[in-house]
């Protein structure tokens, strides 16, 4: 099953995040995405022809992450929006940043 095929499941902390090794084979499956410095977040650089069209992507991935129950940081402005993902709650990454950040690829 690919990951934008999954749903996010609830993360209530308690487990460790993925290690830098997990992410790097999780991040092959969700082009155009990067690993921080540390290995705790992924992010991505979208760009677009004007504001209404980074606007309209904004509030897309702002409805899926209501879908999934997992909210990244979205910044935006004229022509560009960046989405940073990670799960707070274990202060890393889980799997469900991934399948979200899969899902985000779908819609774009």
């Amino acid at each position: 099953m690919s990951l934008s095929e999954k749903s996010c499941t609830p993360c209530r902390g308690g487990i460790d995040p993925m290690t830098r090794q997990e992410a790097e084979r999780y991040l092959r499956d969700v082009p155009g995405w990067e690993l921080s410095d540390d290995a705790t977040r992924i992010r991505r650089s979208f760009k677009f022809k004007n504001f209404a069209a980074a606007q309209a992507f904004v509030n897309q991935v702002g409805e899926l992450a209501e879908q999934e129950q997992h909210h990244p940081e979205i910044s935006f402005g004229w022509g560009h929006a960046e989405v940073e993902i990670w799960t707070h709650a274990i202060g890393g990454l889980h799997e469900n940043d991934f399948i979200l950040a899969a899902k985000i690829n779908e819609a774009t």
